[in-house]
């Protein structure tokens, strides 16, 4: 650690952490790298490491540091005195991380189970989800993760219950620096869109431009596509569009069709007697 200290104070050497060389080639002095820098999902410009949030974190998962021999948040600094001093989300593990209006979840889920709420976010009915992972398969974030201990699906609903109660979300209360925020989304984009501003750069905003906007914004230092496990043309996959938006429709149409037929057969016709055809033969 002292030697990264010692690296990220250079003047002319950046430091790029949380990243994976993918490829190296060329020759002695004069080569080319290419690296991929992962998701932090934590805005390292405000984050100063206090550690608040991992406190809070209900999510826990094995340690990479520690030979997976101990547990850590699912919001975790990688390893003691970091450089940068900085906390990333591991989305593998964390049941939390919100999600927007992108309607790909909703419109797999066949049980009901996840409906959208008065706020706009997408909610979760645990006592109607079934387990299908349907909406597993459906997210283009990858954000609902199935728990096999309990058969059930598990997603961020941003705090619903405070949210209905006035309070911000968890998350959101427990940040001391501002990197996380909650608003009207109107107040939110404007934020969002000052903060890449005064970033400059490459400096963006995700979140807003696919899948009818999510509800959650992110102010990204770098282009999106250098991050991991964003996509850049995120989409709800067609095979869910065409059977809820089509075949699912017109199947409950033809079953309404069916319903009405034999009620107005009923109607004009009657009830038929079990001894009906009885009767007929022996009249002949």
């Amino acid at each position: 650690t002292p030697k990264m200290v010692e690296v990220n104070q250079h003047p002319h050497i950046r430091l790029m952490s949380y990243c994976e060389v993918l490829d190296v080639s060329g020759t002695p002095g004069k080569f080319s790298v290419k690296i991929l820098k992962k998701a932090r999902k934590v805005n390292v410009s405000t984050c100063i490491g206090c550690g608040t949030c991992a406190e809070k974190c209900p999510a826990q998962a094995p340690s990479e540091f520690d030979a997976e021999t101990a547990m850590r948040k699912a919001i975790y600094m990688p390893f003691p005195q970091a450089v940068p001093n900085k906390y990333l989300i591991d989305v593998e593990s964390c049941i939390y991380i919100k999600n927007g209006k992108c309607k790909a979840c909703v419109k797999a889920c066949p049980s009901g189970a996840l409906y959208y709420t008065e706020y706009g976010t997408v909610g979760i009915n645990h006592e109607r989800c079934i387990g299908c992972k349907e909406c597993v398969s459906a997210c283009p974030f990858d954000i609902p993760r199935y728990d096999q201990a309990t058969d059930k699906v598990y997603k961020c609903d941003l705090c619903l219950t405070r949210i209905q109660a006035a309070l911000e979300p968890a998350c959101v209360k427990a940040c001391p620096t501002g990197a996380l925020r909650f608003g009207d989304k109107a107040d939110m984009l404007k934020l969002a869109y000052k903060r890449a501003k005064e970033l400059g750069g490459n400096a963006s905003v995700y979140g807003d431009k696919f899948v009818d906007g999510t509800h959650v914004l992110y102010v990204l230092p770098e282009k999106p596509a250098v991050y991991e496990k964003l996509p850049l043309k995120p989409s709800v996959p067609l095979s869910i569009i065409v059977w809820k938006d089509m075949l699912k429709p017109l199947s409950l149409l033809v079953a309404g069709g069916v319903i009405a037929g034999s009620f107005l057969h009923y109607i004009i016709h009657g009830p038929k007697l079990p001894d009906e055809d009885q009767n007929q033969k022996g009249g002949e």
